[in-house]
């Protein structure tokens, strides 16, 4: 029986390694070679040095999928980390997994880390990198009240409640992946990033077809004016946008204190 248990726990703990690699070697090597970091090496960047990383949810989505190569850890990793001396929630989507892409599952691990963070009151930090949702499975991702549509209604229910959301563009965030930052308290986004709500940029991105804004209907404003980017820098991505997110906590903790 002891031996049965050890072998158990060893084949837990390779299979939690395997999950943490998300969509494997071979994806984690096409981002280093975009210069960009895996979601788990943004957010070993972003909590404090003497914290750790309290990671929920990593079995999601575990054996679901398979049909289209699955989706480890449900393409996005959640917990509570230090921030700048902060407790906070984290949602990073793993860009090694279908691009970050948003699956039925990946829906419901956000709302229960946008959950958990509301009912315990922990500012929210994300770092988008998504392709918007995966699909061939979007009448699974949009329907009913627990999914897509859901997280952006919390959102402004979190907003409301006073709890803080800080959003950094980590890569390029497609249609339903864009929709997410722009309805944060704060946007921080770098050059080399892009934010691709509409327009002719989101058609690029998703078919590889260039046409006008005149072609589409005059979308110019809804794919170009937001309101909430807070500033451009160049390019370095990861680095940039993880020191603004530190330093927008900061000023989060220094303002709390002073009230």
């Amino acid at each position: 029986m002891a031996n049965q248990s050890s072998d158990l726990l060893q084949t837990i703990r390779q299979t939690e390694t395997t999950l943490r690699l998300g969509g494997g070697t071979k994806a984690i090597e096409r981002q280093h070679a975009k210069n960009r970091l895996t979601a788990r090496e943004r957010i070993s960047r972003l909590v404090d040095l003497d914290s750790q990383f309290f990671e929920l949810g990593l079995w999601a989505a575990y054996g679901m999928y398979q049909e289209w190569g699955g989706a480890p850890a449900a393409g996005v990793v959640t917990g509570i980390g230090k921030v700048s001396g902060r407790l906070a929630m984290i949602i990073a989507n793993d860009a090694t997994v279908k691009a970050g892409a948003f699956f039925p599952m990946t829906c419901k691990k956000v709302l229960r880390a946008q959950r958990i963070a509301l009912e315990n009151r922990l500012p929210l930090l994300y770092l988008v990198d998504s392709a918007g949702v995966f699909l061939p499975l979007q009448d699974e991702v949009f329907p009913d009240e627990d999914d897509f549509g859901r997280i952006f209604r919390n959102n402004a229910v979190i907003s409301a409640a006073g709890v803080p959301q800080f959003a950094a563009i980590m890569g390029n965030c497609v249609a339903g992946g864009g929709y997410l930052p722009v309805l944060c308290d704060q946007l921080l986004m770098t050059e080399g990033s892009g934010l691709y709500l509409a327009g002719p940029a989101l058609v690029k991105a998703a078919i590889g077809q260039v046409v006008s804004h005149e072609e589409l209907g005059g979308a110019q404003m809804h794919a170009s004016i937001s309101g909430t980017i807070d500033f451009r820098e160049a390019d370095d991505v990861d680095e940039k946008a993880l020191k603004a997110l530190i330093r927008a906590a900061v000023a989060l903790n220094t303002s709390r204190a002073r009230s």
